[in-house]
């Protein structure tokens, strides 16, 4: 309540007195308006991004750019940057070199062989896993400590495991009476090649089997117990209720696993070194031999070209037709949560 004219603006108690409009309007200008606020927070948002978008367009951007020059040239790697221009020519040769044709018919056959078996076995133990057990934690670690070990150490060690002569793989086929086929498995052309998806599936299930089981301890008991109240079997359970739930995990993991396939390298290369013959090639050892042994530098950058063109519409065409539903769901997520 206003003090009446005439009396001293002393007698009105303090907390009565009017706001006094040269500190309201100091602590508005203070404050800020709503498009200064907005601009004070892109500034600090970008200050925190600029080190890691730095490191962006030091690490891959400029790689990638450096990459695509110098695949138009043929150059050794030596001396100053590369003068001899060809073109595309270097493209070219990838579609008539029978080296890299076979690199890309084996890594159709490794994505196929993970998307029909790695993947579901992995799936399988996760669901095995998931039920009360005794000991299932221990199992869980044992099933994933091979995703921990490197690729070297794992590479080393299935050398020793598929030895043809003191190998551990050919002893057990003697010691279950299926000596007739043992087998030289890193030596036969026609076999390498399943020997190195064994090996990929013990080093990499692991890794799926604990993304399948955060999935499923992520549906709520509820739905598979009103399934079985309803009648429904553990079967059609998994069937109906499970595996839907499971889809946006299971997709993540196929993308993953394609994306492993087209660019496996370190394995193959502790290995094999891609023999015999070629029997166990990949694109990325194709590169790495084009570059570091035959210093066909120019060549070799195609062929990481090729191997980064062939991820990049994989990826877009997966987010756009694959994982599109998942991505629109988490937006609407994300915007009812606003």
């Amino acid at each position: 309540m206003s003090a009446p004219k005439g009396v001293s603006e002393l007698s009105v108690p303090a907390d009565e007195r009017p706001k006094d409009a040269a500190a309201s309007r100091a602590a508005t200008k203070e404050e800020g308006t709503p498009d200064r606020r907005r601009r004070r927070g892109w500034v600090t948002i970008t200050l925190f991004l600029l080190p890691a978008m730095v490191l962006f367009f030091l690490l891959v951007l400029v790689p990638i750019a450096i990459a695509i020059y110098t695949s138009l040239f043929k150059w050794n790697g030596l001396g100053g940057p590369p003068t001899n221009f060809l073109g595309l020519d270097n493209f070219v040769r990838l579609f008539e070199d029978k080296i890299f044709l076979g690199d890309l018919q084996r890594g159709l056959i490794l994505i196929g062989l993970s998307l029909v078996i790695q993947l579901p076995l992995a799936l399988a133990i996760a669901m095995l896993l998931n039920q009360r057990m005794r000991g299932r934690a221990l199992y869980r670690v044992v099933f994933f400590v091979p995703y921990v070990l490197s690729e070297v150490i794992t590479g080393v060690l299935f050398t020793m495991v598929f030895s043809p002569t003191r190998g551990l793989a050919n002893q057990v086929l003697d010691l279950v009476g299926l000596g007739n086929l043992a087998t030289t498995w890193l030596a036969d052309p026609s076999m390498v090649l399943y020997s190195l998806f064994l090996v990929m599936t013990w080093k990499y299930f692991g890794f799926h089997m604990i993304l399948y089981l955060a999935g499923r301890q992520g549906i709520p008991r509820e739905l598979t117990e009103a399934a079985e109240i309803d009648g429904a079997g553990g079967w059609k359970a998994f069937w109906y209720i499970t595996l839907p739930l499971l889809g946006p995990t299971i997709r993540i993991s196929v993308f993953l696993a394609v994306i492993g396939a087209v660019q496996l390298f370190d394995l193959v290369w502790v290995l094999t070194e891609g023999g015999p013959i070629h029997g166990s090639e990949t694109m990325a050892v194709t590169m790495f031999q084009q570059g570091f042994k035959r210093y066909q530098v120019g060549y070799a950058n195609a062929i990481s070209v090729a191997m980064f063109l062939i991820s990049l519409v994989f990826a877009l065409g997966y987010q756009r037709y694959v994982l599109r539903r998942d991505t629109e769901g988490a937006i609407t997520v994300m915007r009812d949560q606003r």
